[in-house]
């Protein structure tokens, strides 16, 4: 099927990594961009190509440092002003996405914020994964393609062969989640519940259902200080599990991450490639979204439904 506008595929200076690997799953080239740095720390991105007339896909994470969304934004502010027929952001991890509501008085809803900052600068629509929150999606007045890791993590799931299994959710706010894989799984899900201190900083936690003799496997949508999931991981073999793992969307790995990681009863942690991840933990499993976002982007540039993608 011929495509009145080309399609054309650029990327950011930090998810490079992943673009590459998407246009060589699609079968082109990533676009030019070059990134022009002043001495005071002020850039300005530029397409070294024509993208009149071009259906532009635009991969880049709005994770910190926050220089990662301004770059973004004005990459879809330059396509816009450079005629540009359609303009996607494809955001493999949406930073800003836990603040997504106001939980305590004067601060900021960044999550919505970053929402009309891109629609601001000219996007069309929105590809992305895992959102912290599935309402964030509402915050966009432009369609949103909201995909699961779940694609990729069930195939490895049932290569494991894991007899006993049970699926747990780290926090009760991850329950819809976990949920999900029990179900499809066909296997019971147990809930740990915590209490926080401060931010990043777990108070108590306690296990709802039976993990004893069973392979756990903790399901989040990322990883940040994991101290949530080492704290959920020691105590669910405390509780005289056989084995427990994690599978996370996005390996955020901040602070004592992976010190935390490595020193936990953990015995393996299966993260995708949404944010570079400079592995030096021997627990850390990385699978490449490289392909499903590939698959998307085809079918998004066809006009095709994406909903076969989703396994739930």
């Amino acid at each position: 099927m011929n495509h009145e506008s080309p399609i054309k595929i650029f990327s950011g200076t930090t998810s490079r990594y992943l673009a590459e690997k998407i246009t060589s799953s699609y079968g082109i080239n990533l676009g030019k961009v070059s990134i022009q740095r002043f001495s005071d720390g002020e850039f300005q991105p530029c397409f070294e190509e024509t993208v009149r007339g071009d259906y532009v896909f635009i991969i880049q994470h709005t994770g910190p440092p926050a220089e990662n969304l301004l770059e973004l934004l004005m990459m879809v502010d330059a396509a816009s002003r450079a005629s540009a027929y359609k303009i996607v952001a494809v955001i493999p991890y949406f930073g800003f996405a836990r603040q997504d509501r106001k939980d305590r008085p004067r601060v900021s809803i960044a999550a919505k914020l970053t929402s009309n900052l891109l629609a601001a600068a000219g996007v069309s629509r929105v590809i992305t994964m895992d959102l912290h929150a599935d309402q964030i999606q509402g915050f966009f007045d432009v369609p949103v393609d909201h995909l699961y890791a779940s694609t990729v993590f069930i195939d490895y799931i049932k290569k494991q062969n894991l007899s006993d299994l049970v699926i747990a959710s780290p926090d009760t706010g991850g329950t819809k989640r976990a949920n999900s894989y029990s179900k499809f799984l066909d296997a019971p899900m147990v809930i740990c519940h915590k209490s926080r201190k401060a931010a990043n900083i777990i108070g108590e936690m306690t296990i709802i259902g039976d993990v004893n003799n069973k392979n756990v496997i903790l399901i989040d949508d990322m990883i940040d200080t994991a101290g949530t999931i080492t704290t959920a991981a020691n105590l669910i073999m405390e509780k005289g599990a056989k084995s427990v793992r994690c599978m996370a969307t996005h390996a955020v790995l901040s602070g004592p991450a992976i010190e935390q990681i490595e020193n936990s009863m953990l015995s393996e942690v299966i993260v995708t490639d949404s944010i570079p991840i400079d592995n030096q933990c021997s627990k850390i499993h990385v699978i490449s979204i490289a392909g499903l976002f590939a698959d998307v982007i085809k079918k998004v540039y066809y006009n095709q439904s994406i909903s076969g993608t989703f396994l739930f």
